[in-house]
């Protein structure tokens, strides 16, 4: 009788997001929000639309639309907001290359300030990305490596806490999960930024590349050197792939390591529709709306609130059957 109570509720009532808890659980949003993301995710990070090559890539005409529209949703649902990314030597504005170093300080420092005049409300700012592999083209003109080897960092976390005040400051990278040596390079970066007190977190990303094949003894020996720094750690771009069961294996070993480790402030997922994530099969619903077996799974980890006719029925964890102080049939 339960079990069927269980598959009635799941097939005809939509949920909130998947968790409610401390930590939150994201993805990300592109060109227009996805009728499904409330039932999911309670994290907002733009895909794209604020990157500066995507909202300038002429000078001098900003085109916020799309992240206004993203920054909008995660207001009106009371959703943390994440800006991603001020500082970047990837899909920086093609056309910033070629001025002088003056002019150069000068656009990113008014990138920067209008950014946090239109998105000061945030919660989150990747202030610098992937600084270990993709440094942008003007670093020379806002510090270049200096006395620390970093001072353009230093730079670019001193204003980004300028214009962006009430807002956590992150630094962001990838590769670092499945590499404690590069983990350690990381590391020594936000010392130097958390000595001057300019940052607030630890975004890791943890694309399909390094999570398919990552162990889990690495991933906790990653987690903790960053851990150790103090800094609360946001998994800021995760995402699996597989087949059906190759995906489910995956999430199921690896994704409790990241939730449950204690250093750990939130997770945002990089997609989550077929044909519109970034790369092939990692995708968690179908195109046709039903759930691959790894977000099945992913609900049976948090537990589910279904509200209906006034009365919440939870199901818990891992059983995916509701309790039976909440079932009144």
């Amino acid at each position: 009788m339960t079990g069927v109570l269980c598959t009635t509720f799941m097939s005809e009532y939509s949920y909130a997001s998947l968790t409610n808890g401390s930590k939150f659980l994201g993805n990300i949003i592109a060109g227009s929000v996805p009728s499904s993301y409330g039932t999911y995710w309670n994290q907002v990070t733009p895909e794209n639309s604020t990157k500066w090559g995507a909202v300038e890539g002429n000078r001098n005409s900003m085109n916020w639309g799309q992240a206004d529209m993203a920054y909008n949703y995660a207001q009106s649902k009371g959703y943390p907001f994440k800006f991603h990314t001020l500082v970047w030597g990837s899909q920086e504005p093609t056309w910033v290359k070629n001025l002088s170093a003056a002019e150069q300080k000068a656009e990113v420092t008014q990138w920067i300030q209008l950014a946090g005049q239109k998105y000061g409300k945030s919660a989150f700012v990747d202030v610098v990305n992937e600084p270990l592999h993709a440094k942008p083209s003007y670093r020379n003109a806002i510090g270049g490596d200096g006395a620390t080897g970093w001072d353009w960092i230093i730079w670019s976390f001193q204003q980004a806490r300028q214009q962006f005040p009430n807002s956590k400051l992150l630094i962001n990278e990838y590769g670092v999960i499945g590499d404690p040596a590069l983990a350690d390079q990381y590391v020594n970066i936000i010392n130097i930024l958390k000595s001057r007190g300019l940052i607030d977190g630890i975004g890791i990303q943890c694309h399909h590349f390094n999570m398919n094949t990552v162990s889990t003894s690495t991933m906790t020996t990653v987690l903790n050197k960053l851990g150790a720094t103090g800094l609360p750690i946001y998994v800021s771009e995760l995402d699996m792939s597989g087949d059906d069961a190759t995906q489910l294996a995956r999430y199921k070993e690896k994704f409790p390591v990241l939730w449950n480790h204690p250093s750990v402030k939130g997770v945002t997922l990089w997609g989550y529709i077929q044909n519109q994530t970034w790369e092939p099969n990692t995708h968690l619903l179908n195109s046709n709306g039903t759930e691959r077996p790894a977000l099945k799974w992913l609900k049976q980890f948090f537990g589910q609130s279904v509200t209906t006719e006034g009365q919440s029925i939870m199901l818990e964890k891992d059983s995916m059957q509701p309790t039976e102080e909440t079932v009144q049939q």
